[in-house]
C-alpha cells in the first residue's frame, strides 16, 4: 500500500489531532474515513478506536506503528532548527554569530559575512565571552582556556542556531583570512574535549541533517569554508561518517568531484550510515541509495567524470531503478529503467554507449522512447523513422523542450518542433521529469542564451508565457542578471 510522506514541520500534535479526526470520522461512518482504515488498518473496515485511528495514521506515513511514529517524531523534535527564523535583532554574540554563518535560507551572502566581520573587529572581547563566538572565529587560544576551564563546553549548545561550537565553526564564512591552521587547531580543541565530529541538525525538520561536515564543504566553491576540505578531512579522520547525504546533494550541481575524492577516501558507500541513520533507521537512505541517486544526478546531466568516478568506486549502475514509496518524484520518474537508458533518454547516446560497455545492458527502449531519445540526440534519420510515435511521444513527454533547452540541445529543439511538441509547454528544466515549472524560453532566459531563445522565438515562443511562479522569460532574465537576454525580449513582452 502506499504511503504519504509526512508533512514539512510535522508536529505529534498535528498527527494526533488528524488521528483525533479519523476517529470521530470514522465513528460517524463517514466513507472517506472508513476507506482509509480500510487501506491502512490490519482489521479492514470498521469504526477504530482512537488507538485504531492512531494505527492507521501511522501506516499511512509510512511507519509500522504509532509507537515508531512518536519516536521518529520526537527525534526530529529534537533536532530540529530553523536558522532561517532567528532573530537577528540581537546585539553582542548573537548578532556577530547569526550573520556570520551559512544558514541555508535564501540570503546566504558575502554581505552578511562582512557585516559580521565588522561586527567582531568592534567588538573582539565577543571572543572571550562565548565559546561558539570563539569557534565560529577559529581562536584556538580562547577555545582552549574555555574548555580548561569546563570541558563541557566543547558540545554545549548554544548562540542564536542553537549548535553545537563545532558546527559554528564550520559553517563560519565571515572571514576568509583565517588560516588553516587556526580552523583546524579549533576543530581538534573541540574534537579532544568531546565534540561529536557528527554533530548536525535538521533543518526544519528535514532529513537528511546538516551536519559539521556538510558546513565545511559547502555547495560550490564560492560558499564553502576557506579551509572546507581540510576540516572536513579532519572531522572524517574524527569519525565523521563519510555518508553524508546533505553535503552530496548540495554538491551535486558543480562539476567539481573533489569531494567525493575525499569521501570515498574515508568509507562513502560503505557501513550501515552512521549515527543519523541509527537514529532515523528506514527513513533515511542507505549508502547504497545515496550513491544511486548520485549516479542518477550525474547521468541524466553527462557529468561523465562523475560518473566514471562512481562506476569505479562500485556504484551499481547495472540494476534497473526502482523506487517505492515516499522516494524523491525524479528517481520515481525513472522507475524501470537502467543508468544507460536514463543516459539515451536524457539525450546522452555516448553515455548510454560507455555504460553498455562496462557491462550494463544495452538500453532497450519501446518505440515512442527511442523517438525521445533520438530527437534528444538530433539524430534526424532515427526521428524520421519513428516519427509516428510523435502523438504518443508528445503524450509520454509533453515537455520535453523546456528539457532539450535545459541541455542546450538546439537540433534536438528543432526536431521536437517539427515532431508537433509544443515550444510553450512547461517541464521541469532541472531533471527530466514532467511537472509545469518552466518553458524553454524561461531556460534560455536564465542563462542568457541569446541564440537559442531566438531559435525559440522563431519557432513560436511566447514571450509573455508565464512560469508556474507566474514569471515572465524576462522576469527569468533579469532574476539571473542577463542584461543582455533582458535587452532582447524586453520590447516583445506586453509590459
Amino acid at each position: 500500500m502506499p504511503s504519504v510522506s509526512l508533512p514539512d514541520d510535522a508536529s505529534l500534535e498535528q498527527l494526533r489531532k488528524q488521528a483525533r479526526d479519523l476517529f470521530n470520522l470514522a465513528q460517524a461512518g463517514v466513507p472517506g474515513a472508513l476507506a482509509l482504515v480500510a487501506e491502512y488498518h490490519p482489521k479492514g473496515i470498521h469504526a477504530v478506536s482512537l488507538t485504531g485511528a492512531q494505527l492507521v495514521v501511522a501506516r499511512h506515513h509510512g511507519f509500522p506503528s504509532w509507537a515508531r511514529l512518536k519516536q521518529h517524531l520526537e527525534m526530529i523534535e529534537r533536532y530540529r532548527r530553523a536558522p532561517d527564523e532567528v532573530d537577528e535583532t540581537a546585539a553582542g554574540a548573537g548578532e556577530f554569530l547569526a550573520y556570520a554563518c551559512l544558514r541555508h535560507g535564501g540570503d546566504d551572502s558575502p554581505q552578511r559575512w562582512e557585516r559580521a566581520a565588522r561586527l567582531l573587529a568592534t567588538a573582539p572581547e565577543l571572543v572571550a565571552e562565548s565559546i561558539h563566538v570563539a569557534a565560529a572565529a577559529a581562536d584556538e587560544g580562547a577555545v582552549r582556556a574555555k574548555l580548561a576551564a569546563d570541558p563541557g563546553l566543547a558540545s554545549r549548545v548554544g548562540g542564536p542556531y542553537g549548535w553545537e561550537p563545532l558546527l559554528y565553526l564550520a559553517f563560519a564564512r565571515h572571514d576568509p583570512g583565517i588560516s588553516e591552521e587556526a580552523t583546524l587547531g579549533t576543530a581538534r580543541a573541540l574534537l579532544e574535549h568531546g565534540a561529536d565530529p557528527n554533530a548536525g541538525y535538521l533543518w526544519h525538520g528535514l532529513y537528511p541533517p546538516y551536519t559539521a561536515l556538510t558546513g565545511a564543504l559547502g555547495s560550490h566553491a564560492e560558499d564553502e569554508h576557506p579551509h572546507g576540505f581540510a576540516l572536513a578531512g579532519l572531522l572524517l579522520t574524527a569519525g565523521a561518517d563519510a555518508n553524508d547525504g546533505q553535503a552530496l546533494y548540495n554538491r551535486q550541481f558543480g562539476d567539481d568531484d573533489r569531494h567525493l575524492v575525499l569521501l570515498f577516501a574515508h568509507g562513502l558507500g560503505l557501513g550501515n550510515g552512521g549515527p543519523w541513520a541509527a537514529r532515523f533507521g528506514d527513513r533515511a537512505d542507505s549508502p547504497r541509495e545515496m550513491l544511486r541517486g548520485q549516479l542518477w544526478w550525474a547521468v541524466v546531466h553527462d557529468m561523465r567524470a562523475r560518473v566514471r568516478l562512481l562506476v569505479d568506486h562500485g556504484v551499481d549502475f547495472r540494476t534497473p531503478y526502482s523506487a517505492p514509496g515516499g522516494r524523491p518524484m525524479s528517481l520515481r520518474a525513472s522507475d524501470g529503467l537502467t543508468a544507460a537508458e536514463l543516459a539515451a533518454l536524457s539525450g546522452y547516446p555516448e553515455l548510454a554507449s560507455w555504460l553498455a560497455a562496462r557491462g550494463a545492458a544495452p538500453p532497450a527502449l519501446d518505440e515512442v522512447n527511442s523517438l525521445i531519445a533520438a530527437a534528444l540526440a538530433g539524430d534526424r534519420d532515427t526521428v524520421m523513422r519513428l516519427r509516428k510515435y510523435a502523438p504518443a511521444a508528445r503524450e509520454r513527454r509533453p515537455g520535453l523542450v523546456a528539457w532539450a533547452a535545459s541541455r542546450r540541445k538546439l537540433d534536438a529543439i528543432v526536431l521536437l518542433a517539427d515532431l508537433g511538441f509544443d515550444v510553450n509547454a512547461r517541464g521541469r528544466t532541472d531533471i527530466p521529469a514532467e511537472q509545469e515549472w518552466f518553458t524553454a524560453l524561461h531556460a534560455a532566459a536564465a542563462a542568457g542564451d541569446i541564440e537559442m531563445a531566438r531559435l525559440l522565438l522563431r519557432l513560436g515562443a511566447d514571450p509573455d508565457i508565464r512560469s508556474a511562479w507566474d514569471a515572465t522569460p524576462l522576469d527569468s532574465a533579469r532574476r539571473h542578471g542577463r542584461q543582455a537576454m533582458a535587452v532582447l525580449l524586453e520590447p516583445l513582452t506586453g509590459a
